[in-house]
């Protein structure tokens, strides 16, 4: 394409709306190297743009903004049976970038985020408010849950949990010999070079914090951050690998290139389906609970369609599918009703959720996460 032509490409898209922009970006309508002078003028570079999925993105179509495979019709199928379709979609990877997007301008109607940082979306002034007397299954949602997310603040509620799950301690039964479960497990010099933890400093900080006896996990003071920079340093020699990947983790533990790892609880699903031998612990210091869902966005276009997918997203049967299908817990208490006993053990979930809730610890925005990431980075670059 000349010079001339991409001007006049850019003149053409200079005209549109912001929905008929995403509509000929997703149907590639849009040439890349006017594409790609469309965000140099905005001063974004092609890592900022959320990846839109292909297929009709009409103006009334609501726009979902979530994580990879969470816009799978399992997981909202009383939608599809209304609308004859699911939601247009656009994927991110991280919610602080996908925050940082929706306060650069990008629109979704409805967002995904963990109620570990949805006060952030709410203080950056990028939500409205939920009137949960709209929705159907909110009497249903657990009351644990519930508070979670920023719900509350300025006597409104701005967060619909959906799906949650656990951080515990995963391990080959039939490799490991314990007498009590426990995070110490992951720092068992027995098993040196045959262990495994996140890289995500959101848990491991955590977890350290539990073993090092911390008092307040999410606000520690300076010497307890020193003690669990020492205690993660004395960890690092024991470990094959830091996971960031589900898969290569998983993997490594069904061939016994690692024996223990920390692990969300579908990974215990995932490999006893597989038929490996392996236990979901629940150890001695608790086990690490979060919760993700839905929030709204300030300049939602579609605000009844938006109401309809929270309702999809928190039916019983999105729950009954969640549960049985991807191996995590569901918000609506209906849905564990629909479930299993022993698909429930198999997911390393209870029949009654709400005694784990209060025993658990509950993930919150933690107040020194940037000097937790720097300690981090720096016991791992040693």
């Amino acid at each position: 394409m000349t010079k001339s032509a991409v001007d006049s490409e850019l003149s053409d898209i200079a005209t549109l709306g912001s929905r008929e922009f995403l509509h000929r970006l997703q149907d590639g309508q849009l040439s890349r190297r006017c594409f790609t002078r469309i965000l140099a003028r905005a001063g974004l570079a092609m890592a900022t743009v959320p990846l839109i999925r292909r297929g009709a993105l009409a103006d009334e179509d609501l726009l979902y903004f979530t994580w990879e495979g969470y816009d799978d019709p399992g997981f909202h199928p009383k939608y599809v049976e209304k609308h004859g379709k699911s939601p247009a979609s656009a994927i991110f990877a991280d919610e602080q970038e996908a925050l940082t997007k929706v306060r650069a301008g990008f629109a979704p109607d409805i967002m995904h985020p963990c109620a570990d940082t949805a006060g952030r979306w709410r203080d950056a002034g990028v939500l409205q408010p939920i009137d949960t007397s709209r929705l159907a299954n909110w009497g249903d949602i657990f009351d644990n849950l519930k508070t979670l997310g920023g719900n509350g603040a300025e006597g409104r509620e701005w967060f619909v949990p959906v799906d949650w799950g656990n951080t515990s301690v995963l391990y080959r039964s039939d490799l490991v010999e314990i007498e009590e479960e426990s995070w110490a497990l992951l720092w068992d010099s027995r098993y040196a070079g045959r262990l495994s933890i996140g890289e995500d400093v959101t848990n491991t900080a955590v977890i350290t914090a539990l073993l090092v006896g911390a008092k307040n996990p999410f606000d520690m003071t300076d010497e307890e951050i020193e003690r669990c920079k020492a205690k993660l340093q004395e960890q690092k020699p024991l470990l094959r690998f830091y996971w960031s990947d589900n898969t290569t983790m998983e993997q490594a533990l069904a061939s016994g290139e690692i024996v223990a790892t920390s692990a969300y609880n579908y990974s215990a699903a995932t490999l006893q389906d597989q038929g490996v031998a392996v236990k979901y612990g629940n150890p001695k210091e608790g086990v690490i609970s979060y919760c993700c869902g839905l929030v709204m966005g300030k300049h939602a276009a579609h605000v009844d369609l938006a109401y309809d997918l929270m309702d999809a997203m928190t039916d019983p049967s999105a729950g009954q599918w969640l549960i049985e299908s991807q191996g995590y817990g569901h918000s609506n208490r209906k849905s564990f009703e629909l479930v299993s006993e022993e698909t429930l053990r198999k997911r390393g979930l209870p029949k009654d959720p709400a005694e784990m809730f209060a025993s658990s610890l509950l993930l919150q925005p933690n107040r020194r996460l940037d000097e937790l990431q720097v300690m981090f980075e720096t016991v791992r670059a040693q």
